[in-house]
């Protein structure tokens, strides 16, 4: 497998700027050949906001991306599934929705008629479109992720799964290791074909929808989802192997051997590298009997990161109840815009922060109080 990635410095999104720079990525890394193809362009859209705030991929980046693959003669489609989503969901906020509108591209929604891939452990069900495409292009964002760390080309998959099957697999791979083994099943079982990651803006701090615009200035490219997110999560300034997706993808030898497989393009590694850019501070891995004690008492969960709910800036829109795959958050019986967490059923994916638009919902440790 192509084990090389490319990337170029990008400060702006100048339009003209951008799509020239995705254009050298795309030749550098020997992108496929999509002449006379259908190809689906997947961003990254958590939730339909202004792209100002860094929660989705950049309408310049997906327009760029449209407009070159459209010069190489493909027919495009472009589509994902958001945390909530609901039927008719067109992602206007963010801008893309107008993309589609000015360059022609079909907008898909992943919620009609989905299909079904087999994993390694299972099956689910994922957007019907992936299996009427010729290829895949996905179009990741450079943000933290609460849960994994980091979100990259591996994460960016996720998005394939319509509506609330999302949410379900929190429950179903309930924890951080067991969540980062799913989504490389998935990669595994439906891999796009390229990537390109909108990096020129990213997301520190409390990601992949809380956190704090950052000026990472670059854009990346590759045909390789893991050697991709190695980069990435590098530059952001993980160790890359702490990033769980990255250490369980590269002990499958699927994607690449060793991390010296890697093929680099761009500046000086070491001059990427953004030392002050807020990193979510990584767990230290539980062994077997930790896990046992922990399941066993249930007050050592106290101790854990969890949700903590700021009263005063709920709106009472209840999207965090929707999205809970174990229905732990409720609303107070009698106060109002008022949410109850049940700590004793949470899970600890924190769907509910990644949904949350009004800073409601804040990730860290409250050992007393509820």
């Amino acid at each position: 497998m192509n084990t090389k990635v490319t990337v170029r410095r990008c400060g702006e999104y100048n339009p003209i700027k951008v799509y020239d720079l995705i254009s050298e990525i795309y030749t550098a890394c020997e992108g496929p050949d999509v002449s006379g193809k259908k190809v689906l362009v997947k961003p990254n859209i958590l939730i339909d906001s202004n792209p100002a705030k860094c929660i989705s991929t950049h309408p310049v980046v997906v327009e760029a991306m449209v407009r070159l693959l459209q010069s190489k003669g493909a027919t495009v489609l472009v589509g994902d599934s958001p945390a909530m989503h609901l039927p008719g969901f067109k992602c206007e906020k963010s801008g893309i929705y107008d993309v589609c509108r000015r360059t022609g591209a079909e907008w898909v929604d992943f919620l009609k008629n989905p299909a079904e891939a087999v994993l390694k452990n299972g099956k689910i069900r994922i957007a019907s479109v992936t299996r009427e495409v010729d290829l895949i292009i996905s179009l990741p964002k450079f943000k933290n992720h609460e849960l994994v760390y980091f979100t990259g080309a591996i994460k960016n998959s996720l998005g394939l799964v319509p509506g609330f099957s999302k949410a379900m697999q929190h429950a179903l791979h309930n924890d951080r290791d067991r969540f980062s083994v799913f989504l490389v099943d998935l990669n595994e079982a439906v891999t796009p074909h390229f990537f390109i990651m909108d990096g020129i803006m990213g997301m520190e701090g409390h990601g992949p929808g809380q956190g704090t615009p950052f000026a990472t200035e670059v854009l990346i490219g590759s045909s390789n989802p893991l050697a991709m997110d190695i980069i990435a999560s590098t530059i952001a300034g993980y160790d890359p192997m702490d990033i769980p997706t990255n250490a369980i993808a590269l002990s499958r030898r699927q994607w690449l051997t060793d991390r010296s497989d890697i093929v680099y393009d761009g500046p000086e590694l070491e001059t990427l590298i953004r030392k002050d850019f807020k990193r979510i501070p990584i767990s230290v891995n539980e062994n077997i009997v930790a896990r046992f004690i922990k399941h066993r008492l249930h007050f050592i969960k106290r101790f854990e990161k969890r949700p903590v709910f700021k009263h005063i800036n709920c709106t009472g829109c209840q999207e965090c109840i929707k999205i809970c795959p174990v229905n732990a958050i409720t609303m107070h019986p009698e106060k109002k815009k008022w949410v109850v967490l049940t700590d004793n059923k949470c899970i600890r994916c924190f769907c509910c922060a990644e949904v949350c638009q009004y800073s409601a919902v804040e990730v860290r440790r409250k050992v007393f109080g509820d």
